[in-house]
Order: C-alpha cells, then sequence, then structure tokens
C-alpha cells in the first residue's frame, strides 16, 4: 500500500525559509520520480518541483531559484527546501507519485504572512 507522509509546513514571514519532506513507503521508492505539488487556497493543484531516480530536477517558473528538491533513497525521503518564501506560495503542499497528484500524500501547510 502507497503511503507519502508529509512534514514541515508551518507559518513563515515573507523572506523566510521552511523545509519540507516526505516520506514514503510501500513501493520501491528509489525507482520512481517523485514531485511536489501545492494547492493554494481556493485554487487548483499545481506542480512545483520533480526530482528523477537520477536526481534531475526540475522546477516550476514560480519557484526556479529559490526552491530546491532532493532525495534521500536510504531514508525513502523526498525533501523541498524553500527559500525567500512570498505569501504567493502559501498553499497546502503534497508530495506525489504522479504529476498530477493523483496518488499524493495528506499534505502539509504552508502560510507566508507577516
Amino acid at each position: 500500500q502507497v503511503q507519502l507522509v508529509e512534514s514541515g509546513g508551518g507559518l513563515v514571514q515573507p523572506g523566510g525559509s521552511l523545509r519540507l519532506s516526505c516520506v514514503a513507503s510501500g513501493f520501491s521508492f528509489s525507482r520512481h520520480r517523485m514531485y511536489w505539488i501545492r494547492q493554494p487556497p481556493g485554487k487548483g493543484l499545481e506542480l512545483v518541483s520533480s526530482i528523477s531516480t537520477g536526481s534531475s530536477t526540475e522546477y516550476s517558473e514560480s519557484v526556479k531559484g529559490r526552491f530546491a528538491i532532493s532525495r534521500d533513497n536510504t531514508k525513502n525521503t523526498v525533501y523541498l527546501q524553500m527559500n525567500s518564501l512570498t505569501p504567493e506560495d502559501t498553499a497546502l503542499y503534497y508530495c506525489a507519485l504522479d504529476s498530477a497528484g493523483n496518488m499524493r500524500g495528506q499534505g502539509t501547510h504552508v502560510t507566508v504572512s507577516s
């Protein structure tokens, strides 16, 4: 049974940083590309970033240069380091096995506000 458990969200001031984690189980983590997807309040899902099995990374234009995705296959964990946060980054953040977010965890809330 696939499980994805996100953590690390919270309230942060504009310009601050957060590191999200997602622990995966129930599948061969090292053989899957992993995704971070977010859903701002009242809006649809937005692909944020992805990382391949070989650790090649991709980012949406809105987060490029501020966010960094990484993975640790020994811990079945994918991370999202978020820097220079703005209120527009406020969202529920999910890790997922697919870019559409059809297989995703329960999410972790990130609120950027002064």
